[in-house]
């Protein structure tokens, strides 16, 4: 991991939105379920919101334009990408962080317990 996407990778840490600052203070530190995040973390061309690496499980947040045709159609080639390199992607809406963020914490660790189980 050199260059372009580090650079980008460090600037999108620094200018987190006010969800994922709010998400990254409760998955920080493995403080759900002993999970290790990362935030803002380059996987293959994509720079992922947070990923964790033990499980293959990237949490992706999504503002309002996520809900146009175009970075619709995006989102879905990035996550059909993803998920051939062998990663699960869970999506939220940014509303649903900031107004329910205790239900998006037991969805990702929902996400984290199936991961755990097919592994066993």
């Amino acid at each position: 991991m050199t260059g372009l996407p580090i650079k980008r990778a460090r600037r999108l840490r620094r200018e987190a939105t006010f969800p994922e600052r709010l998400l990254w203070n409760k998955l920080r530190n493995g403080q759900l379920a002993g999970l290790k995040f990362r935030r803002q973390h380059p996987v293959g061309p994509y720079i992922a919101d947070f990923a964790c690496f033990d499980l293959k499980l990237l949490i992706e947040l999504d503002g309002d334009t996520h809900g146009q045709d175009a970075q619709i159609k995006r989102d879905a080639s990035r996550t059909a990408y993803l998920e051939r390199e062998g990663w699960r992607v869970i999506r939220f809406w940014n509303v649903d962080v900031m107004d329910s963020l205790e239900g998006v914490l037991q969805q990702i660790e929902e996400a984290a317990r199936f991961i755990q189980d097919q592994r066993s």
